[in-house]
């Protein structure tokens, strides 16, 4: 026997599950037959795939054995069991990133709400402690011929020793505390609140969980009683042997009509397969018939996942095959931008022993993809248009990861594109879908126009926007980092193209205003051409503009030049850029610019005016929140020219 320390953060895990309070104890049943109903789909897929494996797959079961008198719960299951090396592993250690997250989570919950949290992290097994003082657990690998028996009180070690007569499975007995109406500690050996607890929780379990409890015992048959132990009284019984009864109803859940299926059961059951302890926001069943039948069964979360954007999240849904399990999370069946969708497909004609390699070549897997795909950009859109607090909810969560899609899903960009909402100059209050914003569009409008930024405030206050909004112009306000990307591959929507409002020329002139435009463009181009030699350094090009009804100047790309944001975003990820040189407007209207023209004309010391320059090209790049060259060079030249005016 060894007494081994557990890994630090488990040891604090512990301690929170031991010492905080939980609203509902009943969960640590629910992941400990969830844990037994895993090892014997993983029994099963090992069995299929290693027909030389000696192992008892006839009658797979999970039992629940209650003690009253001894007070102690036992959760067995004939599954694939554990390895030495395997138990160390797994319950020994949290090996999951986002630990110190949970950690700190926990802290910060307040007593109903941290039940929430258990099973996010895959912490189930530790859960335990909340209702035991100590816990063992035997257990032995299917193909192995010895087993483990661990055992801790969940102080921070635990004992574990190799035993010869583990038979195959895992089995986990619970010494457990004192019931405690005060602490409300149901009585775990109740056969009334097992059953309660496993009809709740598991009633979809696919393996049958069995209550397994004494019978009546039965007199003892008179020829037996004459025997040596007739003389200890003539009434002895004989000991009773167990009977297990089934608790839950076995079928699986996708392969039960909808009108069988009750709420509380989807719920429970999307619990079970994504680890979370939220309601789901949406529930999707999709039958395919034909040549190749398949059932499916997805939902849509309320809250996005804590690891959405972790480099490590795990994606993917459930495969099974004729109700036998195959993998966990199979990427190969949803796109990494809807890996928020979680579920279960079952299909009729795979290989049991399908490898990854296999399915990314499967011509049955890429159409039931396809199909998978579009039918959850289906039932967005009918929640976008029947369900629209639903919809606000999933976009909230879940819209981020969904435009990702725009730049890597190029067959459903349309259908993602109808489904994606953006804030806009039209209401600060609500969000605005593509199809809103075109039945808004100005007459003779051709183009989507959009603003990006890392924030609605910094571009709301942009001067880019100033001639759109004096003239009545609906701009869109993107501020995900992903918009930088997406919005330069997605040519437009419903036949109008996409125009940002930082980028190129922004056409808004009628044709009276465009030949006073020319005008002016020959009055400035002594100026322009000579600014433009001035700040070389800096910019490609200067230019007049109708753009800007109030500000000076403001700085702009080239149509097809990277934007300040996805250029630091680039250098931020390790590459190597030349820098981008930037087109400078000017207001010739502005009191600024109209002066610093006059002045220009009528001066022969024209050096004297760099100053003002480099101050109104440093003013336009604060305007559009960028970063200055040489902020001290600034400072010092907007210091004297204060001191000028005073």
């Amino acid at each position: 026997m060894e007494t081994l320390e557990f890994q630090t953060e488990a040891r604090q895990l512990l301690n929170l599950m031991i010492h905080s309070i939980y609203s509902n104890k009943d969960t640590f049943l629910r992941e400990l037959v969830s844990n037994s109903s895993d090892a014997l789909d993983k029994l099963r897929l090992e069995a299929f795939r290693d027909k030389d494996l000696d192992v008892d797959v006839s009658d797979p079961h999970i039992d629940l054995v209650p003690d009253p008198v001894a007070r102690t719960l036992v959760i067995r299951d004939n599954g694939v069991g554990m390895s030495r090396d395997e138990v160390v592993g797994l319950i020994g250690t949290i090996a999951r990133s986002g630990t110190a997250e949970f950690l700190r989570k926990m802290k910060e919950a307040q007593d109903s709400s941290q039940q929430e949290l258990i099973g996010q992290f895959g912490i189930g097994f530790y859960s335990t402690f909340m209702v035991a003082d100590r816990v063992v657990m035997v257990t032995r690998r299917a193909g192995h011929d010895k087993g483990v028996r661990w055992e801790s009180t969940g102080e921070g070690s635990y004992t574990i020793e190799e035993v010869d007569d583990a038979p195959q499975g895992t089995s986990v007995t619970l010494h457990l505390k004192p019931a405690d109406e005060e602490d409300q500690l149901p009585d775990y050996t109740s056969a009334a609140k097992l059953t309660e607890i496993v009809k709740k929780y598991s009633d979809f379990i696919t393996w049958p969980v069995r209550l397994v409890e004494p019978a009546p015992a039965k007199p003892v048959a008179e020829d037996a009683a004459e025997g040596e132990g007739a003389a200890e009284g003539e009434g002895a019984e004989a000991p009773a042997a167990p009977e297990p009864r089934v608790l839950n109803s076995g079928k699986a859940l996708w392969a039960r009509s909808s009108s069988e299926v009750s709420k509380e059961e989807y719920a429970e059951f999307y619990r079970h397969v994504s680890h979370d302890w939220n309601d789901p926001l949406e529930t999707i069943r999709l039958q395919a018939e034909g040549t190749f039948e398949y059932q499916a069964l997805l939902f849509l979360p309320s809250r996005a996942p804590m690891d959405l954007f972790m480099r490590d999240h795990k994606r993917g849904v459930q495969l099974y095959v004729k109700r036998v399990f195959i993998m966990d999370d199979c990427e190969e069946l949803m796109p990494e931008y809807l890996r928020f969708v979680k579920g279960v497909v079952d299909a009729q004609d795979l290989s049991l022993n399908v490898s990854r390699e296999i399915l990314q070549q499967d011509r049955q897997i890429q159409l039931m993809r396809r199909r998978l795909v579009k039918k959850v950009l289906s039932t967005i859109k009918t929640m976008l248009n029947d369900r629209p607090e639903d919809y606000a909810v999933f976009w909230r969560e879940l819209g981020t990861a969904l435009k990702e899609g725009l730049l890597s899903d190029v067959d459903n960009r349309d259908a993602i594109l109808a489904v994606c909402s953006f804030d806009s100059t039209e209401d600060a209050e609500k969000k605005t879908t593509l199809a809103q914003y075109v039945e808004r569009m100005k007459d003779g409008q051709e183009h989507v126009y959009y603003m990006t930024g890392d924030s609605r405030t910094a571009v709301e206050n942009s001067p880019h926007l100033e001639a759109l909004r004096a003239k009545g112009y609906e701009v869109l306000i993107m501020t995900d980092p992903i918009d930088e990307m997406w919005v330069d591959s997605v040519p437009g929507f419903d036949g109008r193209t996409f125009q940002s409002v930082a980028k190129g020329q922004v056409d808004l002139e009628s044709e009276e205003e465009k030949a006073a435009a020319a005008e002016r463009v020959a009055d400035f181009a002594e100026l322009t051409s000579w600014m433009a030699g001035l700040l070389s350094e800096q910019v490609k090009e200067v230019r007049l503009t109708s753009r800007l009804t109030t500000s000076p100047a403001c700085v702009v790309g080239d149509e097809h030049d990277l934007t300040p944001t996805l250029e630091k975003m680039y250098r931020a990820m390790g590459q190597e850029l030349p820098p981008v040189k930037r087109i400078l407007e000017l207001n010739p209207e502005h009191p600024l610019v109209s002066g610093l023209r006059t002045a220009f004309a009528e001066r022969e010391d024209r050096e004297s005016l760099t100053g003002t320059v480099e101050l109104l090209h440093g003013m336009a790049l604060l305007a559009e929140g960028g970063e200055l060259g040489d902020p001290s060079r600034f400072v010092r030249l907007l210091a004297e020219n204060l001191q000028r005016g005073l």
